[in-house]
């Protein structure tokens, strides 16, 4: 795993970030994450802990097939280890969602597509936090929703290139659950970093 991209191979197609900050307990769930992915990735899957450091984002996900991005997320009403996959539409960009990272992640792709340095293909993973206060370590609902997310992510790797995927849209299930829940949310990304 990096916190830069430097030692990234030419080849690389895929691309796993996670976005947080590990002295915020809930907020650390992306490094926490690629942290527990690494071992499990081909070589080709390049594995990136970051901050929401835009130019980090733009230099890890540039030329890249895929990227996965890992991040937490404040819900109301909250269900702490809940996750929810996004490949369009961002929360971010809803009028009153917001964060203190400056930069969203929509932001970000934004500014990568401006650049020509967007990946082919993004996919953001927002897990829902119990606690981001200071202090280290995940929460027990957070960390039991590790497993779910490893299998999400390493299926959405595994199904890249396969014909007839659709993989646009929004989905979101309960860790340990395949349940697709419509319950009306107000996401905002955790404010950690």
């Amino acid at each position: 795993m990096t916190t830069a991209v430097s030692n990234r191979s030419e080849n690389q197609s895929v691309v796993v970030i996670g976005l947080g900050n590990p002295f915020r307990r809930d907020d650390g769930i992306g490094p926490a994450f690629v942290t527990a992915l690494e071992p499990q990735v081909r070589p080709n899957v390049n594995v990136v802990a970051a901050t929401r450091d835009p130019t980090v984002l733009i230099a890890a996900w540039a030329d890249t097939e895929l990227a996965i991005v890992v991040d937490a997320a404040v819900c109301q009403p909250t269900s702490p280890g809940r996750i929810h996959r996004y490949t369009t539409g961002f929360p971010i960009d809803v009028p009153g969602a917001g964060n203190t990272h400056g930069m969203g992640v929509s932001d970000v792709l934004e500014l990568a597509t401006v650049l020509n340095r967007a990946p082919q293909r993004l996919v953001l993973f927002a897990v829902e936090a119990a606690d981001t206060s200071v202090g280290h370590g995940l929460s027990p609902a957070v960390e039991a929703a590790i497993p779910k997310l490893t299998a999400s992510i390493l299926h959405e790797i595994g199904a890249l290139g396969c014909p007839g995927r659709e993989a646009a849209g929004r989905s979101e299930w309960t860790a340990g659950s395949d349940r697709t829940d419509t319950e009306p949310r107000t996401l905002d990304f955790s404010e950690g970093t």
